[in-house]
């Protein structure tokens, strides 16, 4: 598909690609240059304060999983065998 490079540097991306990656008007997308290609890649941003508290919870696991407290499966099918035990 071909775009067209505007003013102000400005190019709009075909409805196809929009549609086929589920892109919505907001969505931040990085924008960056590898061996003279322009790559455009939807990315997800998220609050400082999210990232610290999720952050923060995977510590608790872990120090709970090195404990021995927080049991640890090898794969889903485990997990949901000893759900289904309970």
């Amino acid at each position: 598909m071909l775009a067209e490079l505007r003013q102000k540097s400005q190019i709009t991306i075909p409805k196809e690609i929009i549609v086929s990656l589920g892109l919505s008007e907001g969505d931040k997308l990085e924008i960056f240059e590898k061996d003279g290609i322009i790559c455009i890649m939807p990315v997800a941003v998220y609050p400082k304060k999210y990232l610290d508290e999720l952050k923060d919870e995977l510590g608790k696991v872990k120090t709970k999983i090195s404990s021995g407290e927080q049991p640890v499966f090898d794969n889903v099918d485990a997990l949901f065998n000893k759900l289904e035990a309970e």
